[in-house]
Parts: structure tokens; sequence; C-alpha cells
């Protein structure tokens, strides 16, 4: 079935096209340190494990989460099976962590394979961690903000088979049942995959919820899984509020494959290869409407016909008898400009006015096959000559003579593309089948992060130069992306960055940081006014804002394993130390 390609919609108004460069700041940062008592619970690469997925999920893994609910407040597991608080109310008199949970085994003391141990917050009482050997455990912990000294107590602890990462959780409640959905990321060998890596990538979409059990007490139990299948670790993934679907962003598609172990039906060749009926209906398309010719049965009169069109749905029919025509167009229309006629009491012409002008459509109405595309004679006319130079009579002995050749040598890694084509998708819950598509093209993406606790994470794209930060909206139908903030030329500077392990932002935009693999730390900060008067040399302006660029030196020969950033600090993590970084006031 073809789907509709969205577009990410910009919003001009937060772009600034007179930005001119980031201006190196001298001012310090200050710099916190505290020791930790033990290491992080750090899981090296494996010499099986030489995939490019298995250094995205394992070897850039984030091992340090913030708390979107209480500020100044990160998370991470220690070699001994802590999972371990630590959270700042005074920078010049900082404490130890606090351990809040103790796993039953420390990670990396059980044979067999392993993945880094993984924290997510649920909501504000509630946790899922993953103890890296495949088990999943549900915490109630409490109004973490006012009862930071309690310990978190498990719910629901049950082994879930191969050993995962908790990539998103949320919890919901509806018709007083309390639901937990949780998604979990796997990478797999694949026998299948003998010309590729040898593995394969799963989002185990995983449903536990509470039913009342002995003595009123609340039981939780699996109630659903459900399995998606691709070839490479995705960018993003996040399960909607409600746990009405999943949005992912990836290089290469996925799929759901099965419900509760049983694989999902995909139709066979055998059963595509029938025989082609005669077309109910007819349509042909300008770059400004589309007309479609529905047949129908004899004597049909102008009383019979039953026509509801929306601005994105269409539903055709005779009498009391089921719709001839009945669906989702494949793009808006304007209902108020459209007509439908009776022609020669035999078919109904229906002539839709688009609302977008130009882009051509792929269908009429989505997934509805019984229709035939006629092309006009202007548009064969365009297609011929589109295609001429592929049956030329006269071979080209010079094919690059007037067009300088493309040295690879001279492209930077920001003009670089994908290799597949990397995509935006929406699953319905439901029907398990994408709803939104949006190509990503050069929109590279740059990272994920926290804005407001009631939503879904919020993700980076690079637009040109800039970097454009999203936040998914599935209550709106049609943009269920908005544009929310940008970073100025974010783009371009984090890809001359070559050592670049992390990157993030702080919820209120006030700036967005880059964290090297060791020691060096970049802070770029928006556009803000300067005290005294500065003139632009080159345009003979007065330039009213500055954005700074600030750099920051760790005390540390360790690698950096997480990274995290509030509105005011910029936490990060080593194997043995906690670093501080007092961004704003």
């Amino acid at each position: 079935m073809s789907l509709p390609n969205y577009t990410l919609k910009v919003n001009r108004e937060l772009l600034d096209p007179s930005f001119e460069s980031y201006r190196l700041s001298l001012d310090s940062i200050p710099v916190y340190n505290v020791e930790l008592d033990a290491a992080v619970a750090e899981v090296k690469l494996k010499d099986d494990q030489y995939t490019l997925d298995h250094m995205r999920a394992i070897g850039m893994h984030n091992y340090l989460q913030i708390d979107p609910w209480y500020e100044d407040s990160v998370y991470f597991v220690d070699n001994k099976g802590r999972v371990l608080n630590f959270t700042v109310t005074l920078d010049t008199a900082l404490g130890k962590p606090r351990e809040v949970f103790h796993l039953e085994s420390a990670p990396g003391s059980c044979e067999g394979e392993q993945v880094c141990a993984s924290l997510s917050l649920t909501s504000a009482t509630w946790a899922a961690v993953s103890d890296g050997t495949g088990t999943l455990i549900l915490l109630r912990t409490s109004n973490r903000g006012e009862s930071s000294h309690l310990k978190w107590e498990p719910m629901f602890s049950e082994r879930l088979g191969e050993p995962f990462l908790i990539v998103h959780s949320l919890t919901h409640v509806h018709a007083h049942v309390h639901t937990v959905e949780v998604l979990l990321l796997r990478i797999q060998k694949d026998p299948s995959d003998s010309k590729g890596s040898g593995f394969s990538v799963s989002l185990e979409w995983v449903t536990v919820d509470s039913s009342v059990g002995e003595g009123e007490e609340k039981k939780y139990e699996v109630r659903k899984k459900r399995m998606m299948k691709g070839k490479c670790v995705p960018h993003y993934a996040a399960v909607e509020p409600q746990g009405k679907g999943v949005i992912l962003a990836s290089d290469k598609p996925f799929t759901f494959t099965e419900v509760d172990g049983v694989p999902l039906e995909e139709p066979h060749v055998e059963d595509m290869e029938v025989e082609k009926s005669d077309p109910i209906y007819f349509w042909q398309q300008t770059e400004e409407d589309v007309t479609a010719c529905v047949r129908l049965p004899e004597g049909t009169t102008k009383d019979d016909i039953r026509f509801k069109l929306t601005v994105d749905c269409l539903r055709v029919g005779v009498g009391d008898y089921a719709p001839l025509l009945d669906g989702q167009l494949f793009a808006p229309v304007d209902p108020e400009a459209s007509t439908w006629t009776i022609k020669d009491d035999k078919s109904l012409e229906v002539i839709l006015q688009k609302r977008s002008e130009g882009p051509l459509w792929a269908e009429f109405i989505l997934g509805d096959h019984r229709g035939e595309y006629l092309f006009s004679d202007e548009q064969k006319s365009q297609i011929h000559q589109r295609l001429s130079y592929l049956t030329a009579e006269d071979l080209n002995p010079n094919p690059e003579k007037d067009k300088p050749p493309c040295n690879a040598q001279e492209l930077e890694d920001c003009d670089m593309f994908p290799e597949d084509s990397s995509a935006l998708m929406r699953f319905d819950g439901a029907t398990m089948k994408p709803t939104h598509v949006v190509s990503l093209g050069s929109h590279l993406f740059l990272f994920s992060v926290n804005i407001d606790p009631s939503e879904m994470p919020a993700f980076c794209l690079r637009h040109d130069v800039d970097a454009l930060l999203w936040q998914p909206r599935p209550d709106q139908d049609n943009d269920i992306w908005e544009h929310i903030a940008t970073f100025n030329a974010l783009g371009y500077v984090q890809a001359s960055k070559r050592d670049k392990k992390f990157s993030t932002c702080s919820p209120n935009f006030s700036y967005a940081a880059l964290g090297e693999c060791l020691r060096r730390v970049f802070i770029y900060r928006q556009p803000s006014p300067v005290d005294t008067v500065l003139f632009n040399r080159k345009q003979g302006r007065q330039v009213g804002q500055v954005a700074k660029q600030q750099v920051a030196n760790l005390d540390t020969n360790n690698p950096v394993l997480g990274f995290r950033a509030s509105n005011e600090r910029l936490f990060i993590l080593t194997a043995n130390n906690m670093f501080v970084l007092k961004v704003n006031n």
C-alpha cells in the first residue's frame, strides 16, 4: 500500500537568516567533580559484536538518565548492581550518589550474552529497569522529588527472552486499570541475512497492566507483546501517550512481524496474482485538480447519489447499498471548490481541487486498487522527454563532456547522504500499519531530548546548516511533528566535530551541548543582547545580539559514558566520576 508522504513544516518565525556565527567566549564555566564509590556498569563490545548497530546501541549508549519531572536529578547503574540517584541542590556542596534500588545480580557477573543495564523513568512515580541479561523490572518510586529518601519498590519482574535495552516507557490509566508501555531494543543473529551483517534489529513493544488479585492487591502481568523488525538500530523510537501508536526514525524500514508470538500474515505472491477485474473508476490529474469517473448502476438518478467529501476523505454511494468509494484521499483537497456531476446516466464525474498545487498523487483513495490511472497526452509527452536520453540512437563517447567530475574527496562529512533513505514513521497501535511517513533525506538525525514530561521525547534534525527541534504531537492528525526551536548553524558545527559522542540541549532551549569521547565539551548558547556597541565591519551595521560558544575541559582520562542537560547544568558521567557544569545561573 502506498502511503501519503507528509512533510516537516518549518516555522519560519523560528529561523534567523541574519545569524552570522558563534563567538568564542573566554568566560569560564564552573566545573564540579564528584568521585564515585564504584565504577559505572560499562559493557564493552565483544569480538562477535562487530557491526555498526552494536556500536550505536552499546558502544554509544548513554548510561545517564535525567529526571524530566524533577530538575537536576540524574540516575545511573554501577557495577555493584545499584541504581543510583544524584541530585544537585547546591553546587558547592555536592553529595554522593544515593542508592534507590539494587539489582539481584551485579551487571557483568552473569555468564552468557549481556548488554548494558538500562533505566527509563516512566512517570513521576514509576520507573522501568533492565539488568542487561533479559529481565524487565517495573518499580514504584513514589514521588521522587518529595520522597527522595525512599527505596524503590519492585511491582513486576519477568524474564523476557534475550538481553535488551529499554528505549522508552510510559504509563497511563484507563477505566481504573494502570498500564505500563515499554519499548525494548535487541540486536539478534539472523541466519537468513547471509549477504548482510548477519544480524537484525528488533523492537518489542510490551504492555503490562494491573489486575486485582487475591486480597484486592494489584498484580501486574504482561498483556500484549508486539514485535517490529528492521535492519538497523533506529535513531529514535517512542510510544505515544495512551499507547495509541509508535513513532520511530530510522535509516532502514521497520515492520510489525508478530503479536503475542503469532506471526502477522503477509500477502503471498500467489494470492496477489489474481485475474484483474475491470476497474470501477478511472482517474487522472493535473497540478491543480484530480478528476475521477465512477461507473454507476443503470437507472441511477441524482437523488440516488450519496456523496460525502471532507478535506481528506471521500465517500460515494448509491442508495442504501455499500459505498462504491470510501476512504482517505492521497492528499488534502478543498471541499468547497470541488464538484460532482452525472455523465450520460452511466458515470459520476468527481472533480477535486487540490489544496496544494504541484505534487502528483500516487493513488486516488489510499489502499484502493480498483481504479485505473489515465495519463494525459501532455503527461505522456513529458515522460517521453525525460526518458529519451536512455534510448538515444547515438552513443555518447564522452559522457563527462561539459560536466566537471565530482570529486568525493572535496565533500565534507556534513555533505554526505545516508546510505538508505532515512524516514520518520508513525505506526498505529491497533492496525500495526504505518499512517504517516516523512522522508528525512539530507535531514540528518542529531539527538533526542525530553522537553516536556507529559509529551513524547523531542528530536533534533539538521536542516541546511541549522539544527531544528521537533516535538511529536500525535493528536494533531496532519501536523504531528511541530517545529518548536532552532539552534542556529548547529547542524554544520556538529558535523565538524569528528570526536563527538553525545549531543543534547536544555529543556528551555537556552543552549545546546556537544560532548567528545574524551574531556572536551562545547556549549553553544542562543543569541543574547550585548552590553557594548558592536558593529559588523563588512556591512557597517550595528550588532544587537551575539551567540556565544564556550569550551570546557574535564579533568579525566576516562571516556565519557553519560551526557544530560537541565536548564542550569550539564551532567557528564565517566567510569569513576560525575562532572557537573554550571552553564546557567
